[in-house]
């Protein structure tokens, strides 16, 4: 009986593993809740393994194999995505929304290229919501001017 308790116990916690990385994914507690929830399953199914010599490299064996086909598997259900980089020769010609208006001689305006923002200056003033082409680059400042 205390087997099927221990397969309880590891099937609800493996469970609420998955289930806290359904709510919030990337903190990987997918691969020990999977293990968890089969080898609960595996002590609810067949209570007496838990008392036998060989248990503890059985667990070992099957956490190891279990957790390199999640890993695994898991990839290939959602692969990872290269991160978003933005040289400054990328930017150069692209359009852009002033949300902020934007100056010269100042670079407390604000532009929207794409899905980042970027502080911006400008030749002559340009109001908000207007449209810009980057002209240049400087860091992590843009150089911009109306679209005609």
């Amino acid at each position: 009986m205390a087997g099927i308790d221990i397969g309880w116990i590891l099937l609800i916690i493996g469970a609420l593993f998955i289930l806290g990385e359904i709510a919030a994914p990337g903190f990987f507690a997918i691969v020990p809740g999977t293990v968890l929830v089969i080898i609960g399953a595996l002590v609810i199914l067949a209570p007496g393994i838990v008392s036998q010599p060989w248990s503890p490299a059985l667990f070992a064996i099957i956490t190891v194999a279990i957790s390199l086909l999640t890993i695994v598997f898991y990839r290939r259900l959602a692969p990872g995505q290269k991160p978003f980089t933005t040289g400054k020769d990328s930017l150069v010609g692209k359009l852009g929304e002033v949300i902020k208006p934007v100056g010269p001689g100042s670079i407390d305006g604000k532009v929207k290229i794409d899905s980042q923002i970027w502080s911006a200056t400008s030749d002559e003033p340009i109001e908000l919501a207007e449209k810009v082409t980057v002209v240049r680059v400087s860091g992590v400042h843009l150089f911009v001017k109306k679209v005609q």
